[in-house]
């Protein structure tokens, strides 16, 4: 039997090397645009789960196994925490899907339209997820809650970088009014 040639780990490594990304070889905007299309892609899974969620809706109005159910409500939504679950994700996906492409739009001609159509698409998920969704099975403050993380993330990032670098410049200003008053009293350069 005849022995495998022994494999290179750096060849292996090298072929996955080549489709990230490179600020050398890849422009900021190849970069945008592929996060379009990727954000894009994620936001249609996402809000095509929440209108039409996995196991469809029931059909008519009945009882199966203890449960009494509606019809139009999720199947899924019989099984509370897996359902719960999945409405968490989903609705995290979605929104900070939503808030990629609103931020790499930023600027764009149509800006106002843009964001007239994002904000429809979520009060349009909201209302799906609302109405396949039995009442007693989910707390909708929690989806909020959920929708509002990456906005609110993104936010403290920013804020967080704007107070970094004012501290910095500040403790640069501080710096050099030292190296200048001990300049003034040596007489010497620091």
């Amino acid at each position: 039997m005849a022995q495998a040639p022994p494999k290179n780990p750096e060849r292996s490594i090298i072929w996955f090397k080549r489709f990230q990304y490179d600020k050398e070889r890849d422009s900021p905007r190849d970069a945008r645009n592929v996060l379009l299309v990727i954000a894009t892609l994620i936001a249609a899974v996402t809000f095509q789960a929440g209108v039409n969620p996995p196991g469809g809706v029931w059909q008519d109005d009945g009882r199966d196994r203890k449960e009494i159910h509606a019809a139009g409500r999720a199947i899924y939504a019989s099984q509370k925490r897996p359902y719960y679950v999945f409405l968490i994700s989903n609705t995290l996906a979605l929104s900070a899907s939503l808030l990629v492409i609103a931020s790499l739009t930023y600027g764009f001609p149509f800006q106002f339209e843009i964001w007239v159509a994002t904000v429809s698409m979520m009060v349009t998920y909201a209302s799906a997820i609302f109405a396949v969704t039995p009442h007693e099975s989910v707390h909708y403050r929690y989806l909020l809650i959920t929708a509002a993380v990456p906005i609110v993330t993104r936010f403290l990032i920013q804020m967080f970088k704007k107070f970094r670098k004012s501290t910095k410049h500040a403790w640069s200003n501080k710096l050099s009014t030292y190296d200048q008053e001990v300049d003034g009293q040596t007489g010497q350069r620091v």
